[in-house]
């Protein structure tokens, strides 16, 4: 039913009334204050009293999801790294925690004659703790040949150098040598093989232990790939009260003629000639010694390192180790040659 004219009327004034109130405020200090229309969009409609009249935009609701998406992304990055810190830690710690006894600190006394033109010939003796790895209860110990008769090691480092320096000779001598147990026992032993093409020298005590002492078994050996870390064992100095150490050491390298050895990183860590390397399995690797050779004319050490190119520290395979040390005499066999 259509509402006569009058009364349409009045309705239409009285709407514009309305809508002419709403777009004024009260007069305040002389002033007409006018208030913001009202948005028919309530997701863009502002609070006027708290932005002095401006609107502001609201997000859409849609977009939390993808904003907590995105928190947990940045969080489980920021985590990534030290949870594989601290896995390594804790395969690192159980290695440490099972082979630790079995690596030692051999005391040795060295006896040097060495020799250069124009200085005649010099005799030295001194005393140097070097470490050594169990490979037996009985008590035979495997050592780096380099650490314990170092004489061929310093040739092969001169003569690469000038003529003057290539004529320089030097003979070590083993005196003595002594495995220094966790109890305080100085256990005294001597050699009873080495190894110049693996750089490995074995020494067995000269009577036998009270007790049996723990050993490396390296029947249960690993192998590594390239850049992949493992775990060395390690025995410090006295200055450091000879305490049992570990290190992450990193395989930057892997040759494979003309036998199979691992180039340890160059980075600096505690680990010495003669100490265990291990898989982050567990695993027996290898032990780690020198490898030199004869350098060429020119000078033993390269213009671009400080490291003479025929001289690095490798990691001989645990195969190979005990390959060699079977090939050590019976105690029996020993007595009967002497």
């Amino acid at each position: 039913m259509i509402p006569p004219p009058n009364r349409l009327a009045a309705r239409q004034n009285g709407a514009r009334a309305v809508l002419g109130s709403q777009r004024r405020r009260p007069h305040r200090a002389g002033r007409i204050i006018r208030t913001p229309p009202a948005h028919s969009d309530p997701l863009r409609a502002g609070d006027g009293s708290r932005s002095g009249g401006s609107a502001k935009m609201r997000p859409p609701e849609r977009s939390r999801p993808l904003k907590c998406l995105c928190c947990l992304i940045s969080l489980s990055l920021s985590l990534a790294a030290p949870c594989r810190a601290d896995d390594l830690a804790e395969k690192g710690k159980a290695i440490f925690k099972k082979n630790q006894h079995a690596v030692v600190t051999v005391e040795i006394v060295l006896k040097s004659k060495f020799s250069m033109p124009g200085m005649g010939g010099q005799a030295n003796e001194s005393r140097q703790d070097v470490t050594g790895t169990v490979l037996d209860a009985t008590g035979l110990t495997v050592l780096s040949l380099s650490a314990t008769d170092p004489g061929q090691l310093l040739q092969n480092m001169m003569s690469g150098a000038s003529d003057e320096d290539a004529k320089f000779k030097m003979e070590t001598e083993l005196a003595d040598a002594k495995i220094l147990l966790d109890d305080g026992a100085e256990v005294p032993a001597e050699v009873v093989l080495r190894d110049k093409d693996l750089d490995l020298a074995f020494i067995r005590p000269k009577s036998k232990l009270a007790a049996p002492i723990a050993a490396l078994d390296l029947t249960k050996s690993g192998k590594a790939e390239i850049l992949e870390q493992v775990i060395a064992l390690n025995r410090l100095g006295r200055a450091a009260g000879r305490a049992y150490s570990a290190s992450v050491e990193r395989i930057s390298a892997i040759i494979q003629r003309p036998r199979l050895f691992y180039v340890p990183s160059a980075s600096m860590t505690t680990t010495t000639l003669g100490a265990p390397a291990f898989t982050l399995d567990g695993k027996t690797l290898g032990i780690f010694v020198m490898r030199s050779m004869k350098g060429k004319s020119g000078g033993a050490m390269s213009m671009f390192s400080l490291q003479p190119d025929n001289l690095t520290a490798i990691i001989v395979p645990a195969e190979d180790v005990l390959k060699a040390a079977r090939q050590v005499p019976a105690v029996a066999e020993e007595k009967e040659k002497k």
